[in-house]
């Protein structure tokens, strides 16, 4: 997904990979005509041929590869999620330390939607109040590292709530703590992982959360609901748009959501429609360039701050779902 949409765009290039499996780096470099092979990441990030590093390996290792990235000078453009918020904050604080971008690769906060719904949900809906989401992936292939706690302990949580807890720090509007977190989960037999999920939050301001998740249902969900004073925002496709959201999508469906207020039946619903003519991953590609260009500005800080947020989150979600 990452290579595609750094294909698309001419202000970066791909120009070293690096795997644990050599046989792996090397199919990937000559899939995406890529000139420099590295038996190991640290022979690659201490080479002048890259600026930046996608670390894309599992969660328990996601950390080391990520400091020694940004201690060599090289911007962190790291997946999600991380270990715990502990873990993440040490990888911050090298990239502020080397004075290196850092992004988390949650696609879609840099959709036009999320930044048109943030610009105008006040003046159209009044605050938020409460945020429901639904984030379920159908997936049961038990030999993928999703289903190895070894390598990815937070299970669903971390592969699929973070989303969730990204939604609230993206679009519920508050800088409280949490009043109580409370989840209920389901463990595969054989693993033990966490595969599916439901809970709430409170926060110290009152505002909520509700959320569902989970590998084990027979369909694709991805909705949110904003409910605020005055009304509400919906759609069914946050995580992955079914604008561009998918690689099989070729794009002909609208980007967009509903808004309702009021008693209003579906005749007087408000349907938003956007255009945008890049899919999310490239508008994350993008915002990361952004970022590589002004590592110590305000934008960085405040996708860093957004990062810890989510992580905190998560991982007070990890521990409800162990209670």
């Amino acid at each position: 997904m990452v290579a595609d949409a750094v294909a698309e765009t001419p202000d970066a290039v791909i120009s070293a990979v690096s795997s644990r499996r050599e046989e792996s780096a090397a199919q990937f470099a000559s899939d995406y005509k890529i000139e420099n092979v590295f038996a190991t990441w640290q022979d690659m990030i201490a080479s002048d041929k890259i600026d930046a590093v996608y670390v894309a390996t599992p969660t328990m290792v996601r950390e080391e590869i990520s400091v020694a990235s940004a201690n060599a000078g090289k911007h962190v453009f790291a997946e999600k999620p991380f270990q715990n918020e502990a873990s993440l904050l040490n990888i911050i604080t090298a990239a502020r330390a080397n004075k290196v971008a850092f992004l988390d690769g949650t696609h879609f906060v840099h959709s036009p939607r999320s930044a048109q719904i943030k610009q105008t949900m006040h003046a159209e809906i009044g605050a938020p109040k409460l945020i429901r989401t639904t984030f379920y992936y159908p997936f049961d292939d038990k030999n993928n590292i999703r289903f190895d706690p070894e390598k990815e302990p937070l299970g669903s949580v971390g592969d699929l709530a973070w989303y969730n807890m990204r939604a609230i720090v993206e679009f519920l509007d508050t800088d409280a703590d949490i009043e109580q977190m409370t989840a209920f989960s389901e463990k595969d037999a054989d693993t033990g992982v966490i595969i599916r999920g439901s809970g709430a939050v409170i926060f110290k301001d009152g505002k909520m959360s509700s959320f569902d998740f989970g590998f084990n249902s027979g369909v694709l969900l991805t909705d949110l609901d904003i409910v605020c004073d005055k009304g509400m925002i919906r759609m069914d496709d946050f995580v992955l748009d079914w604008n561009k959201g998918f690689d099989f999508s070729d794009g002909h469906y609208d980007l967009g959501y509903t808004i309702r207020a009021d008693l209003d039946e579906p005749d007087n619903w408000k349907i938003i429609k956007i255009k945008s003519e890049k899919s999310q991953k490239l508008h994350m590609i993008e915002s990361f360039i952004k970022l590589c260009n002004d590592p110590s500005g305000a934008q960085s800080e405040r996708s860093m701050t957004a990062s810890l947020k989510t992580q905190k989150l998560v991982d007070a979600l990890f521990q409800a779902c162990n209670a």
